[in-house]
């Protein structure tokens, strides 16, 4: 399953001014960061594999999904998620292992039930963040964080971000924030932003690792996801 993951990230430049981006010097956490991905990208392969396996044979789609998202320095990237949305009464094939999706629209305001997500099985992936378990390739290759911002559109990043784009494009983005700990989709747009802002300008060990032991609990409880 690991092998699926691979050849999958294929980098292109944003046009966003160099000068504007900030490229963060490799770090001791950084080398951990990326050994904790890897470690948990195979812990989860089963539960990876066992998901992808019901999710094509209930949607009848390809499992995966990859989503162009910005990253660190600008350069965009193709996130990877179990998919969770298709029409329950469509009878598509699927497009092969993975479909990928420009400009996915990303609705600002996230209620906990969203009316594009028509299976219980899927609703129950997004529920417990099983779908977002094969961004842990991303970790392991570098491209993402277990902590950090939350992944970007080109989109997002012009509208909301302007005069911060440097400072959120600075951080590798995360798998899990501030923002996941504190509310996760009951917190509106507003408050999501301040919040992974927060994190890039206070990123510590400490912080790190506080997110980290938060998100645990807040996965398991399955509470305010969308």
């Amino acid at each position: 399953m690991i092998s699926v993951f691979m050849g999958m990230f294929y980098p292109q430049r944003l046009a966003i001014p160099a000068s504007r981006v900030e490229a963060a010097k490799p770090l001791p956490l950084e080398v951990v960061d990326r050994m904790l991905g890897a470690a948990t990208l195979v812990a989860s392969v089963p539960v990876i594999a066992a998901s992808a396996l019901a999710v094509s044979a209930l949607s009848r789609r390809s499992p995966f999904i990859a989503i162009e998202r910005v990253g660190q320095s600008g350069r965009s990237f193709w996130m990877l998620k179990l998919r969770t949305m298709w029409d329950s009464k469509a009878n598509a094939s699927g497009s092969g292992l993975c479909e990928y999706i420009r400009e996915a629209w990303v609705p600002e305001e996230k209620g906990t039930s969203d009316p594009r997500v028509t299976s219980v099985f899927a609703r129950f992936c997004r529920r417990f963040s099983i779908d977002e378990l094969p961004q842990l390739w991303h970790v392991a290759s570098g491209e993402m964080s277990m902590v950090g911002p939350r992944p970007l559109t080109a989109q997002e990043i012009s509208k909301h971000y302007q005069r911060a784009a440097h400072e959120m494009l600075s951080a590798r983005p995360g798998l899990t924030g501030l923002w996941q700990v504190r509310g996760r989709n009951s917190l509106s747009y507003r408050q999501r932003r301040k919040l992974d802002l927060h994190l890039v300008r206070n990123f510590s060990w400490r912080l790190y690792l506080f997110i980290l032991w938060r998100t645990i609990p807040s996965v398991f409880a399955g509470r305010n996801a969308g």
